[in-house]
C-alpha cells in the first residue's frame, strides 16, 4: 500500500466529485451502492482511454478488426460459457451487523491473511483460515461468521411478456463470448488468416458484493477485450506477447508510472488454461487488477461447437489442415483504469515554504488522453472576450478545449492543473498588437509566447511527442 503525494481514495473521490469527473450514480435518490456516473471530464478521460486501446490493439496491426456485440445474448451461449452453472462468489454474512463479504477478500484484507493468496486456499481452506485466525468483520469488528456460501454473479431479466423459465435471459457478464460466437462470421467478413485479433469494447454486468474503493469494483463496467485465435504451437509465445503489450500500453499510451506497475500470475489455473496472469496497479489501499492476459486454449470455440452443434474448426488456405484454434485473451477494465490514470496522476507541490505552504494540487495526465488539452483563458473579460472566443473557435476544432474568464489567472491555472489540462493559452492586450499569446505548461509551469498562427502545430507537436 502506498501513500504517494499524501493521495487517499477519500481525496481522490472528492476531487472527481468536485470537478466533475465522477459522480454517484442517482445521487437524488440516495443513490445505488457503487454505481457511478461520468461527468463531463470524466467522460473525456475514459473516451480517451478506450480510444487510444483501440488504436494500439486494432487500428495499428493489419491483422486485427473489431466489432461490438449485443448486450443480451441467447441463454445457452452463458450455459457453453459455464456462466449459469459455475459463476459465483464465495460470501460470507457476519450475524452482528448483516453485511456480506468475500471471503478471499476478506483474508487478504485482514493482519493474518497478508501475503496470503486466498484463492488458492479453495473453498474449505478459506472458511478454515477464517474461523482458525479469528478475522473479523471490516465493518464491526466482530468474529462471528456464517459458512461460505456461493452467490451467483449472473444478473436475471425476463424477454417478453411471461415470466417463467423460457424467458430468462443474462445481462451479459463479459463481452469475449461475443467474439467467441461470432468467431466464423469475423474470419469469413474480413478474409484474415489465423492468427487473428478481434477487439471490442462494451458494458458488463456483476451481481458482485463490491467492498468500495470507489470506481475499482462496480455492478456495472466497460471491458477492452482483445481476442487472438492463434494456433496452439505457437500460443504459449502468442501469451507472453501480449502479457509484455499490455504493459506497455499502461507505460507508454497511457503514462502509468512503470515502478506502480506489476504482473500477478494466476495461483489457479482453470482446467483449460495454461497460463493467466494479472496486470496489477498500485492504487492508494494497495495493488489491485486493472488486466489480464490469459491463454484459454480451445475451450471457448470447442464448448460453442459442442453445444451449439456448429462446427468452429478453421481451415488453413495453405495445408488445407483443419483446427479450432486456440484463444489468447487480453482484457483490461476501462474504469479500473480511468482509476488508476487519476491515481497516477495526482500530484501535490508546495510552491510556498514549510512555515507557509502553498499547495498545488495538479494532475499530470498525459496530454494525449488528457480531458482537455488546452484552456482559453482571457487576461481580462473587457476589450478581450473577441479575440479570445476567435482563439478558441480555432484551437476547438483541432482538440478538446475549455473557455475560462472567472476569478483572477493565478486562480484559473490551479484549476486547469487540478483537472490535469496540459496547456493553458492566455490573451492579454499585446495580443491585439502582435497577434500572439502565451501559452503556460502545467508541469514545469512555463511560459513561452508564441503568434496565434503557429498555435496549432505547436499543440499537436507537444500532444503527440
Amino acid at each position: 500500500m502506498k501513500n504517494k503525494n499524501n493521495l487517499t481514495m477519500e481525496k481522490l473521490k472528492a476531487l472527481c466529485n468536485n470537478r466533475g469527473f465522477i459522480f454517484a450514480g442517482s445521487e437524488i435518490y440516495g443513490g445505488l451502492a457503487n454505481t457511478w456516473d461520468y461527468g463531463p471530464l470524466g467522460v473525456e478521460l475514459k473516451n480517451n482511454i478506450k480510444r487510444e486501446w483501440w488504436k494500439f490493439f486494432v487500428q495499428e496491426d493489419k491483422n486485427s478488426v473489431g466489432m461490438d456485440g449485443g448486450i443480451l445474448m441467447n441463454p445457452n451461449v452463458w450455459v457453453a460459457s459455464g456462466h449459469v452453472a459455475g459463476f459465483s462468489d464465495p460470501l460470507m454474512d457476519c450475524k452482528d451487523c448483516k453485511t456480506r463479504h468475500r471471503a478471499d477478500h476478506l483474508i487478504e484484507n485482514s493482519k493474518q491473511g497478508k501475503g496470503i493468496n486466498a484463492e488458492a486456499l479453495g473453498e474449505k481452506g478459506m472458511e478454515s483460515f477464517v474461523t482458525d485466525n479469528g478475522v473479523t468483520c471490516p465493518n464491526c469488528g466482530k468474529h462471528n461468521w456464517t459458512g461460505i456460501r456461493q452467490f451467483s454473479l449472473m444478473f436475471k431479466t425476463q424477454r417478453g411478456v411471461t415470466d417463467d423459465s423460457t424467458s430468462t435471459v443474462y445481462l451479459r457478464p463479459e463481452t469475449a463470448q461475443s467474439q467467441f460466437v461470432n468467431f466464423l462470421n469475423l474470419q469469413r467478413a474480413s478474409r484474415l488468416k489465423v492468427p487473428f485479433g478481434v477487439g471490442q469494447i462494451g458494458k458488463a454486468f456483476r451481481n458482485e458484493i463490491t467492498p468500495g474503493n470507489f470506481t475499482f469494483r462496480t455492478i456495472e463496467f466497460e471491458q477492452l477485450e482483445y481476442q487472438l485465435f492463434t494456433k496452439e504451437s505457437s500460443s504459449l509465445n502468442d501469451y507472453e506477447v501480449f502479457k509484455n503489450k499490455a504493459m506497455q500500453f499502461y507505460i507508454e499510451r497511457l503514462g502509468i508510472d512503470k515502478k506502480e506497475l506489476r504482473f500477478k500470475d494466476h495461483a489457479v489455473l482453470c482446467h483449460y488454461a495454461k497460463a493467466a496472469v494479472d496486470a496489477e496497479y498500485n492504487f492508494p489501499f494497495g495493488f489491485g487488477e486493472i488486466g489480464g492476459t490469459h491463454h484459454r486454449g480451445q475451450h471457448d470455440l470447442g464448448s460453442h461447437a459442442q453445444h451449439s452443434g456448429k462446427s468452429m474448426e478453421y481451415t488453413c488456405p495453405i495445408t488445407n489442415e483443419k483446427f479450432i484454434p486456440t484463444v489468447v485473451e487480453s482484457s483490461h477494465g476501462a474504469d479500473r483504469l480511468v482509476l488508476a490514470v487519476l491515481s497516477d496522476a495526482y500530484h501535490e507541490e508546495n510552491l510556498g515554504t514549510e512555515e507557509t505552504p502553498d499547495i498545488r494540487i495538479v494532475l499530470k495526465i498525459k496530454p494525449s488522453i488528457a480531458p482537455y488539452k488546452v484552456a482559453v483563458l482571457p487576461l481580462q473579460k473587457k476589450g478581450l472576450s473577441e479575440k479570445s472566443d476567435e482563439v478558441f473557435s480555432l484551437l476547438s476544432k483541432h482538440f478538446m478545449a475549455t473557455y475560462d474568464d472567472a476569478a483572477s489567472i493565478g486562480k484559473r491555472y490551479r484549476r486547469q492543473d487540478e483537472i490535469g489540462t496540459p496547456f493553458c493559452i492566455t490573451i492579454d492586450y499585446e495580443t491585439l498588437e502582435d497577434n500572439a499569446v502565451t501559452i503556460r505548461y502545467r508541469d514545469t509551469m512555463e511560459q513561452e509566447r508564441i503568434k496565434i498562427d503557429d498555435l496549432v502545430n505547436k499543440l499537436y507537436k507537444a500532444i503527440t511527442g
